[in-house]
C-alpha cells in the first residue's frame, strides 16, 4: 500500500513539473510571416504622411528625433524594445494594410507606401540628438563679503553623454528621444587667488538624488546664489527633459576651498 502511494505521488510531481509552469512571453515563437509582411514604409491613413519604416527587426520613425527600436511580433501583438518595453495589439495586417491599437486605445490605421518619395522622410542618416545647450555658457558674479572682493564663476559645458526619455506621440505610441547631458564647472577667486575650481558631474549628486531619477534626467543648470558665513552658495538643478520636474541640490564652497553638498529644502 505504501509503495502504491509513493508511486502515485511521484507521477503527480512529474506531471506538475512538466505541465504546471507558465510560458515566458520572451520564449514564445516569433511570427515570421507577420514580420515579413511589416517590411517597408507605412503611411497614416488620415494624414497620408509616412509614419514608420520597418526594415529587418527595427522600426524607424519619420521624426529624426525619435530613436529606432527593435521589435518582435508574437500572437497578434507587436512588442517594441526601446527605453521601455511596449506592447501593441495588431487588429489587421496584410500586404497593404496595418492596423494596431495604440497605448491610448485608439486604432492606428496605416497603409503600405507605394510612393518612392516617401523614403525621403527616413534619409536623415541618424537620430537627431537634442542638446539642452548648443554652446558653452559662462556666468560671472562679483560679490563683496567681510571687506573682501570675490568672483564666482559657473561654466555650463555641453557633453556627448546621452539621456533617453520615453514619451508618447499624438497617436499614443511610445517614442524614445535622445538628449545630450551637461557638465558644470564652478570656480571661486579672491582677487587672483583661486579658492576652488572643479568640474561637477551629475553622478556627484547621487547621494542626494535617486539613481533612477538621475538616469532619466539632465544636469540642467547651475546657479550662483550668494556668499555668507558658510561660504559660496551654488544650486544645481537636475531635471527630466522638457518638463518642470526637478531635484535641487545645494553646494557650498568654504573659504578654505572645501566643497559640501546637501539636498535643497
Amino acid at each position: 500500500m505504501e509503495k502504491s502511494i509513493a508511486s502515485f505521488i511521484f507521477v503527480l510531481l512529474l506531471f506538475s513539473c512538466k505541465g504546471g509552469g507558465t510560458k515566458d512571453s520572451s520564449a514564445m515563437q516569433e511570427d515570421t510571416l507577420a514580420k515579413s509582411q511589416l517590411q517597408g514604409i507605412w503611411v497614416d491613413d488620415d494624414s497620408d504622411m509616412p509614419l514608420m519604416k520597418i526594415k529587418g527587426d527595427t522600426i524607424y520613425y519619420s521624426d529624426p528625433q525619435n530613436s529606432p527600436v527593435y521589435f518582435k511580433v508574437q500572437n497578434d501583438t507587436l512588442h517594441t524594445y526601446g527605453n521601455e518595453v511596449t506592447h501593441y495589439h495588431i487588429d489587421k495586417l496584410g500586404q497593404y494594410v496595418f492596423w494596431f491599437h495604440s497605448l491610448s486605445d485608439d486604432v492606428i490605421k496605416l497603409h503600405r507606401s507605394e510612393d518612392a518619395d516617401d523614403s525621403l522622410a527616413f534619409s536623415a542618416g541618424g537620430v537627431e540628438v537634442i542638446p539642452t545647450y548648443r554652446e558653452r555658457v559662462e556666468r560671472d558674479s562679483v560679490v563683496n563679503y567681510d571687506g573682501k572682493r570675490y568672483r564666482a564663476y559657473v561654466y555650463i559645458n555641453p557633453s556627448k553623454v546621452k539621456v533617453v526619455k520615453t514619451s508618447y506621440n499624438e497617436d499614443g505610441m511610445s517614442i524614445d528621444n535622445i538628449y545630450y547631458d551637461n557638465v558644470m564647472h564652478i570656480c571661486v577667486y579672491e582677487g587672483r587667488k583661486s579658492l576652488y575650481a572643479s568640474d561637477i558631474t551629475k553622478q556627484m549628486l547621487s547621494p542626494y538624488v535617486s539613481a533612477d531619477f538621475l538616469s532619466k534626467s539632465l544636469f540642467s543648470d547651475m546657479q550662483f546664489i550668494g556668499v555668507g558665513p558658510s561660504g559660496f552658495h551654488y544650486q544645481a538643478s537636475v531635471c527630466i527633459p522638457e518638463s518642470f520636474v526637478c531635484n535641487i541640490v545645494d553646494l557650498y564652497v568654504s573659504f578654505k576651498g572645501k566643497l559640501t553638498m546637501k539636498a535643497a529644502k
